[in-house]
């Protein structure tokens, strides 16, 4: 398998992203808000094994946003780096599959650059802020804000995963807290704040590409609605909601990357 960390250099900016498979078809991957305190430089080979299933149907990418990011850089912004991304690659079109914050920034490329778009995949994610995502990202600026990243770990599991995976590792919490804590949190500020305002809700009736939406019942990072919403707003989306998992689902369910692959490759 062909596995690659690279750099690109953008018309005023640098971004990091990893590519690995050798399919002839062409898959996008975009992280969550996590890429506000760590990008996917170096991650190649934990990633290739972790969606291993991809690699022999597409070559597969996942892109961190721009290195530097500057105040005020929004979804939709985001959306024009990563098609920037592409034509730097010679990458003419492709599916894409957006997790978290990766779907919001997914569904303003949907709109505005639709002809580079084959299937789209929207996990765990949302058209517009809702209560329990401002609650969740205000949270998470208030604990960076003060420098607590043990607490700001800790809360992160506890939104993110299953109760019995919380319970079973918020041990760690303290640990990784100390090993990962960021030099500066101004990264992670200005996505949080991208999450804040994103809305997409508008022009999702516009989107007429094959689309899956992704939820879990549990979800305490911003709710089972968001997706429900988004199912019913775009046109013949298919759904699927876990009733059992939240937020952290791409990695907790065991069937996530099989439910995606198939129905990339489905008719």
């Amino acid at each position: 398998m062909s596995i690659r960390n690279g750099i690109l250099q953008l018309a005023d900016d640098t971004m990091h992203y990893i590519r690995f498979g050798r399919g002839k078809k062409t898959l996008i991957m975009l992280p969550g808000l996590g890429d506000g305190l760590t990008t996917v430089k170096g991650t190649a080979l934990p990633m290739a094994l972790m969606y291993r299933i991809f690699a022999r149907d597409y070559t597969v990418y996942m892109f961190s946003r721009r290195n530097n990011l500057p105040q005020g850089h929004t979804t939709r912004d985001m959306a024009r780096d990563l098609k920037e991304a592409m034509d730097v690659l010679g990458i003419e079109k492709a599916d894409l599959m957006g997790v978290s914050m990766g779907g919001m920034i997914a569904q303003h490329f949907a709109e505005d650059y639709l002809e580079r778009l084959g299937k789209l995949v929207l996990a765990v994610t949302c058209s517009r802020p809702n209560p329990i995502l401002t609650d969740s990202v205000q949270e998470w600026v208030d604990l960076a804000r003060r420098g607590n990243h043990a607490a700001f770990m800790d809360s992160n599991l506890r939104r993110m995963y299953s109760d019995a995976y919380y319970r079973k590792n918020r041990w760690m919490a303290p640990l990784v807290g100390r090993l990962t804590k960021p030099k500066s949190y101004e990264r992670f500020f200005i996505q949080a704040s991208a999450c804040l305002t994103h809305d997409a809700s508008e022009h999702l009736a516009k989107i007429n590409v094959p689309t899956l939406v992704i939820g879990g019942e549990q979800d305490l990072a911003l709710g089972a609605e968001a997706s429900l919403e988004m199912a019913a707003a775009i046109p013949g989306a298919q759904l699927k909601m876990y009733p059992e998992w939240g937020h952290g689902l791409y990695e907790e369910a065991k069937d996530f990357n099989k439910l995606v692959l198939d129905f990339l490759n489905g008719d």
